[in-house]
């Protein structure tokens, strides 16, 4: 019979009074810097370094009830899926809230039905909710969240969300940038690159609709390309490139493009002679291409801005608008 290991008991805040030499209560205003607690900066110490000692950490929950709100901000874990560009900005956008008092969290759940996903981020109980794609989310979707007691909701979208704090990002605007400026280049058969990866479609989608718009205006033709974030996967598409007879091809952002362009390249097809490449996010990298990879830059709100935004939800249930996501082509060598 397997001998069965004993759990050890939690640390509790008794514990660190205990050590401490004081009130229970004393170490909550300490530890959970309580506003209008006169307590000596002696005593201060003594309480973390008791705490440190002892290894306990407060326990968030029973702080949100003391509270009467949570402080946590919830982000859907989709953002992952956007891009370097995106994924880097909610980095910067963690440490914005983390200056407000609130924690960010990433829920990694997906779902089909916005009302789905609505009641698991509502069993949370976040203080906000921030959808980097706002689209999928509906009325009844944020009628849900404020239900729940979620006072924040923002969200970036194409469109209007009602009940909900919109930042316009308008993926269609991106891929119409890249086909207009393709088009105005002297080419009219343009590929677009439609990412295999799961969870990019939503965001593919709307750019190859929005290239597709721009083309059909100028007798130009579209043609998806599906392509996985692989050398196997690039090298196939560049393998059987003359035969598609395509002469650009709107990357779906530089990642992408760096991939196929050094696939072509491989395969012996000239950039931008035969053809002609747009990428988008306009990363360090596509400056560095050989030649140097043209893409669309997106212009997004300072991730300061979006926490202000945030914070004023939660506290008032109101902000001042937010300037929408802008797209805007860099030109350079491969088109």
């Amino acid at each position: 019979m397997a001998k069965q290991t004993s759990v050890p008991a939690s640390i509790t805040s008794a514990d660190v009074a205990r050590l401490a030499g004081v009130s229970r209560a004393t170490v909550s205003f300490v530890l959970n810097d309580t506003p209008g607690h006169r307590v000596s900066e002696t005593t201060r110490v003594r309480v973390r370094d008791a705490a440190r000692q002892l290894g306990y950490v407060p326990h968030a929950a029973a702080r949100s009830l003391r509270a009467g709100r949570s402080n946590l901000v919830l982000m859907p874990a989709s953002i992952s899926a956007i891009g370097r560009l995106v994924s880097d900005w909610v980095d910067d956008l963690h440490s914005e809230l983390d200056r407000h008092g609130y924690t960010a969290v990433l829920h990694a759940g997906r779902f089909a039905d916005p009302l789905d996903a609505a009641r698991a981020w509502a069993e949370m109980r976040p203080a906000a909710v921030v959808a980097m794609d706002g689209d999928r989310f509906g009325g009844r979707a944020a009628e849900l969240l404020r239900r729940a007691g979620v006072r924040g909701l923002l969200a970036f979208a194409a469109q209007p969300v009602e009940g909900v704090h919109t930042v316009g990002f308008d993926h269609a605007r991106i891929g119409a940038t890249a086909a207009g400026h393709l088009i105005g280049r002297g080419r009219s058969r343009i590929g677009v690159v439609m990412p295999l990866e799961r969870g990019l479609g939503t965001l593919a989608e709307p750019r190859l609709a929005g290239a597709e718009s721009v083309a059909a205006r100028h007798m130009a033709t579209v043609t998806p390309l599906e392509l996985a974030y692989s050398r196997e996967s690039a090298t196939a598409l560049a393998r059987r490139w003359r035969s598609l007879g395509l002469d650009a091809v709107f990357a779906y952002n530089d990642e992408y493009g760096a991939l196929l362009l050094h696939a072509l390249r491989a395969e012996g097809v000239s950039v931008p002679d035969e053809v002609a490449m747009v990428g988008c996010d306009d990363l360090v990298l596509s400056a560095l291409q050989q030649p140097a990879l043209t893409t669309v830059r997106l212009d997004l709100p300072s991730a300061a801005r979006i926490a202000d935004t945030v914070h004023e939800l939660i506290e008032t249930g109101t902000a001042p608008e937010v300037a929408p996501v802008e797209a805007v082509l860099v030109h350079r060598e491969t088109s």
